[in-house]
């Protein structure tokens, strides 16, 4: 067995261990704020809760998400160069700010319609949606720096200690008997902004001085990383909002609904562990300019998504229809060919982000964003093809991913011929450096740096 662990870690991205324990916390988190929300609260309150937290999983992550992203991606290519990151983090909070600030600002000016739409006229959940997503910009801001730099044990802590308060302030909310969908959606706004507070200072000290970054540098492919990941999010958050527009008289399909896609996307929460640490590698990678390591990440992540899906998928879907009602107290509505639908869509929605992760290291976001409007175009049209409303949101969701999948094995193979898919023929191979840094992470953050140099 101690053989067996010690292979699977070999496998993984550098950092990622340091990552999986924060990764964890903060996956269990969601379950039990769910869970602790759906015995909690009325049917309707807990569509609101649902809608609302699907819109920050999808809309939030969207906009926010790629600045991580971004920053990790530009972060560890500098230090391969030995430049220091307080320029960056400089430039990418004034830039994250004014992203949050016009956020807000169209929450406020559309605060009536998006209440009445979408939250039986609730003004105050739209304001706890600002929160959400403030919450959402500092976390990712910082999250960013910190695995560019492979402080992976500050970034596991921050996701730690996130995770830890969704879990303390949902069960406060139950005991004191804060019954509301408001006070379980602020617990969306304060975690996040309280552990990006506390892991502020190891952020601080990591980020060195160097060299100016530009603001083209820094901003060039944003727009475009914008929009691929708001259509990612489109893809894998869709079903619920789908179904609350095409029967939004339905309270108990929406929360059946949430509830699992939650438990469906259970090896999305661990494969979260992977993706800083892999974005992280492939860009020192790639930078260092080593061709066949950077090959060999990807091939070794594709067989972890692979076992990932297998063991989550499984489970999911026999015991899917039961799980939801015990843990989430949800009503019976889905039933086990749905939840097979619903894994599958995720493993291959897993696959999308390790080859959309290698198509931005290579820079070619646009041809990211055009993989992603493939897969959203699946969506839509199965999701407005007649049939039932449950089996045409789920299966929209499996065949957008593999579409998407798709598009971009097509779009690795025409632009980077005679490579593997993945291992295209302009990437660098860097990850045997990049392997050596992962195991000074696992004592110091530093190590990812040290090793791309």
């Amino acid at each position: 067995m101690k053989n067996l662990l010690g292979k699977i870690t070999a496998a993984l991205p550098p950092g990622t261990v340091a990552v999986a324990g924060g990764t964890v916390v903060l996956g269990a988190a969601s379950y039990v704020h769910l869970g602790v929300a759906g015995h909690s609260l009325s049917t309707e309150a807990m569509a609101n809760v649902s809608v609302l937290w699907t819109i920050v999983m999808a809309i939030g992550l969207g906009i926010f998400f790629p600045v991580e992203q971004e920053l990790t991606r530009i972060v560890a290519a500098r230090a391969v160069d030995g430049h220091g990151a307080a320029p960056v983090l400089r430039r990418a909070t004034l830039l994250t700010a004014g992203m949050l600030g016009a956020t807000l600002l169209v929450l406020a000016a559309a605060a009536g319609p998006i209440a009445d739409l979408l939250f039986h006229g609730d003004r105050g959940l739209v304001a706890a949606l600002g929160g959400a997503f403030a919450g959402m910009a500092v976390c990712y801001l910082t999250r960013g720096v910190l695995a560019g730099l492979g402080r992976f044990g500050a970034y596991g802590t921050q996701l730690a200690i996130d995770g830890g308060l969704r879990i303390v302030l949902a069960f406060g909310c139950a005991l004191f008997g804060l019954n509301t969908a408001l006070a379980f959606s602020l617990v969306l706004a304060v975690a996040p902004v309280v552990a990006a507070v506390v892991t502020l200072p190891a952020l601080l000290r990591a980020a060195e001085p160097g060299e100016e970054i530009g603001w083209r540098e820094l901003s060039a492919g944003l727009g475009l990383l914008i929009c691929s990941t708001l259509l990612s999010q489109v893809v894998v958050n869709a079903a619920v909002m789908s179904t609350k527009l095409l029967a939004p008289t339905d309270s108990v399909l929406i929360a059946a609904l949430l509830n699992a896609l939650v438990l469906a996307r259970v090896p999305l929460f661990v494969f979260g562990s992977l993706q800083a640490s892999l974005l992280s590698g492939l860009s020192a990678a790639y930078q260092a300019g080593d061709r066949s390591a950077f090959g060999a990440m990807l091939r070794r992540i594709g067989v972890v998504v692979g076992a990932l899906g297998v063991l989550g998928g499984v489970p999911a879907t026999v015991l899917g229809p039961w799980l939801i009602g015990v843990l989430f107290g949800a009503e019976p509505a889905l039933g086990c060919f749905d939840f097979f639908l619903l894994s599958a869509g995720t493993v291959a929605y897993m696959f999308a982000m390790v080859l959309g992760q290698a198509l931005m290291v290579f820079k070619r976001h646009n041809l990211q964003l055009l993989c992603w409007a493939v897969g959203t175009a699946v969506l839509v049209g199965v999701t407005f093809a007649p049939g039932d409303v449950a089996l045409r949101v789920i299966l929209a969701y499996a065949l957008g991913s593999l579409a998407t999948v798709l598009a971009m094995l097509t779009a690795l193979r025409l632009g980077f011929p005679g490579a593997a898919p993945g291992a295209a023929a302009e990437a660098g191979d860097a990850v045997e450096a990049a392997d050596e840094a992962g195991q000074t992470d696992a004592a110091s953050p530093q190590g990812a740096a040290a090793g791309g140099k």
